[in-house]
């Protein structure tokens, strides 16, 4: 049995503990592991026939090659956006195809978020074999209440916050922290309530600057030190705002709006009149090693992944529910998108986290 393993989107802690655990559970039973470099993007640069390419875009895993590698953030693997049903060309799914039986893999592993399990479903339904894990710092993939990255992402954010206190009131500002979400607000609801911050802007509930910039004000003349805390989604608007959903699924650096962190900044300056400190955490939330919470989900998704593929349950999304380990219908995902239950952990009036219930909960809420 030869099995394939690529991870593909954007990085996360925890992805390299997947990667060893995968590569460590086949060799326990015999079997080969070949990494593909650059997600899908890897395979569109190989040609089975010219051995430097295969080597180029492609790795054998063995116990020396991941020996370590679980201490380590990012991926080992390197990543990339690419779908290959997009591409300059045209659909490129018949020649993933081509390389996968041209190297001789059995069944494919593919850890990513939205974008890269997408195409791994479809490459499911085309009949090859594959078992996909969900990883994004933004927790939003559908389907599972977890994904590898999102607890190491929380704890960044909430140390960033915390230290930033010192510099808000050392100049007794109100200071505004915005954290990566563009279609999902969790990661700002969890750090915001964790790091106890004043306000929380998510990506769900448009924020009123009538409502919101009053309330942050006496937030700041309230505190003996003369500052506020306000954490805010990449991905949420303000009332009136310009700014439309078609800037926010641009990459940062290539959105020609101003980020919603400083548009909310410049309204606190002019109407609050009120100094402020902005702040993007954005790649620093998912930058060095993995907390062990992300260690340890990466090591049993990889572990459940290679036990999948040898009981001939392929076909399916990893997912963890009600924190159980599970697995569910590789395309999944495709059924709905997941945001923040609004209605039952945020209180729209006041922009604060509302986990007042959670009797019976599973551990992250959901």
């Amino acid at each position: 049995m030869r099995i394939g393993v690529l991870t593909g989107g954007g990085d996360v802690p925890g992805l390299n503990p997947c990667i060893r655990s995968i590569t460590l559970s086949a060799i326990d039973r015999g079997w080969e592991a070949i990494g593909f470099r650059r997600g899908w993007q890897g395979f569109l640069e190989i040609d089975p026939a010219d051995p430097g390419s295969v080597a180029a875009h492609s790795i054998a895993l063995d116990r020396e090659v991941v020996r370590g590698i679980d201490r380590i953030g990012g991926t080992m693997l390197h990543t990339s956006r690419t779908d290959p049903r997009t591409v300059d060309g045209g659909d490129r799914t018949a020649h993933v195809l081509h390389v996968l039986d041209k190297l001789g893999v059995d069944a494919l592993i593919t850890l990513g978020g939205d974008g890269t399990l997408r195409f791994s479903a479809h490459l499911s339904a085309q009949g090859f074999p594959v078992v996909s894990i969900p990883k994004t710092m933004d927790n939003d993939v559908f389907g599972t209440d977890y994904c590898i990255g999102f607890s190491t992402a929380i704890t960044r954010s909430v140390d960033a916050i915390n230290a930033l206190r010192t510099t808000a009131e050392s100049h007794e500002r109100i200071a505004i922290v915005e954290l990566f979400g563009r279609r999902s607000g969790e990661t700002a609801l969890l750090a915001g309530f964790l790091a106890q911050v004043d306000r929380t802007v998510i990506a769900e509930v448009p924020a009123d600057p009538d409502i919101l910039l009053p309330l942050l004000a006496a937030d700041r003349r309230s505190r003996p030190g003369g500052y506020a805390m306000c954490v805010i989604s990449e991905g949420a608007t303000l009332s009136g705002d310009a700014a439309g959903d078609a800037q926010r699924k641009l990459s940062a650096t290539q959105r020609s709006e101003q980020a919603v962190s400083r548009r909310l900044a410049l309204l606190i300056e002019e109407q609050a009149k009120q100094g402020t400190i902005v702040q993007q955490l954005a790649y620093l939330m998912r930058s060095g090693d993995p907390d062990a919470l992300d260690r340890m989900v990466g090591f049993a998704f990889g572990g459940l992944a290679v036990r999948k593929i040898e009981t001939g349950q392929t076909g399916c999304m990893l997912a963890l529910r009600d924190g159980n380990y599970c697995s569910v219908p590789i395309d999944t995902l495709l059924g709905g998108t997941k945001t923040v239950d609004v209605a039952a952990l945020y209180d729209a009036t006041t922009y604060r986290p509302k986990l007042t219930h959670v009797e019976g909960m599973p551990m992250f809420l959901y």
